[in-house]
C-alpha cells in the first residue's frame, strides 16, 4: 500500500513527539503468543517508527520503553525486556548512528545490570554528535522520580529560593536542553499518563489510538501528525477571534 505524502507545512509539525508504546502484551495474547513475543514485535516496529520519524522531518522523539513501575512485572518478563534492550543496542546501534540518530538515555541507570549500563553509555557516547534525530529512550524512568531527583539536585547545589523557576527546574530534568513534547502518542487505547514526562507534558497535545504498538504503522503515524496540525494550541491563553461583518467586538 502506498502511504500518502505528508501534506503538512513544516511550521505545523511537532518538533518533539513522545510515545507511550503500549499494548505489546495484549497483542501477543490475542495471537496465542507469550507476552515477551509481543515485546519483541514491538521492538521490530520501533525500527520502522524511527525511520518514519526521520522521513517526516521530526527532530526529537522520546519513547517510553520501561518504567520504574515495570519492575513489578513477572521476573521472566523483566529479564526478557533487559535482554531485548541489550540485543537492540548490539544489532541496531551502528545503523542508527549511520542514519544520524543521537541516542540519549533518560531514567535511572543504577538498577540495570553493569553490562547493560556500559552498553547504554557507549551508545550515548558513540552517537553524541549526530543531529538528524535526537532519540530519548526512557528506560527505568518515572516522571515523579525525575522531579524528585531534580529537586534534590537543586537543594544540593544551594540554589536560592528566589532563583527557582520553571526554566531552572527544566534544566535539572533528564531532558535538559530538549524542548518539551508537542505531541504525545499513546497506543492501545488506554487513557492514562502513566507517570510519563509529567513536568514536560504540561501543554502537550495527546493522540490516543486503540491500535496496539506492534501494529502502529506509518499511516497511523501520519494521521496523528495531521491531527496535531489541526489542533488549536493556546497554552492557557485565548485564541484570537476573527472579526466578521457586523461584529460588535
Amino acid at each position: 500500500m502506498t502511504i500518502p505524502a505528508l501534506a503538512i507545512p513544516a511550521e505545523k509539525l511537532p518538533r518533539h513527539v513522545a510515545m507511550i508504546m503500549d499494548g505489546n502484551g495484549r497483542w501477543a495474547i490475542q495471537r496465542g503468543y507469550p507476552r515477551l513475543a509481543g515485546h519483541k514485535a514491538g521492538t521490530e516496529n520501533l525500527r520502522r517508527v524511527i525511520r518514519s520519524t526521520v522521513e517526516f522531518g521530526i527532530k526529537y522523539l522520546t519513547i517510553y520503553a520501561f518504567s520504574t513501575e515495570n519492575w513489578g512485572r513477572p521476573p521472566e518478563e523483566v529479564m526478557g525486556l533487559m535482554r531485548i534492550l541489550e540485543d537492540v543496542i548490539d544489532r541496531e546501534l551502528a545503523e542508527l548512528s549511520k542514519e544520524g540518530v543521537q541516542l540519549r538515555h533518560i531514567g535511572r541507570l543504577e538498577r540495570l545490570a553493569p553490562k547493560i549500563q556500559s552498553k547504554v553509555l557507549q551508545a550515548v557516547e558513540l552517537t553524541k554528535h549526530n543531529d538528524r534525530l535526537v532519540l530519548n529512550v526512557a528506560f527505568n524512568y518515572g516522571g515523579r522520580d525525575e522531579i524528585v531527583q531534580a529537586i534534590q539536585r537543586i537543594i544540593k547545589d544551594g540554589v536560592p529560593i528566589s532563583e527557582v523557576s520553571d526554566q531552572l527546574v527544566s534544566r535539572y530534568l533528564y531532558t535538559a536542553g530538549v524542548p518539551d513534547p508537542d505531541l504525545i502518542i499513546r497506543t492501545s487505547g488506554e487513557l492514562r499518563v502513566s507517570n510519563f514526562l509529567i513536568w514536560q507534558a504540561a501543554y502537550a497535545e495527546w493522540y490516543i489510538t486503540p491500535t496496539f504498538w506492534p501494529d502502529f504503522d506509518k499511516e497511523e503515524y501520519r494521521h496523528a501528525l495531521e491531527t496535531f496540525a489541526n489542533r488549536d494550541r493556546r497554552f492557557g491563553g485565548v485564541a484570537p477571534v476573527a472579526l466578521g461583518k457586523g461584529s460588535n467586538a
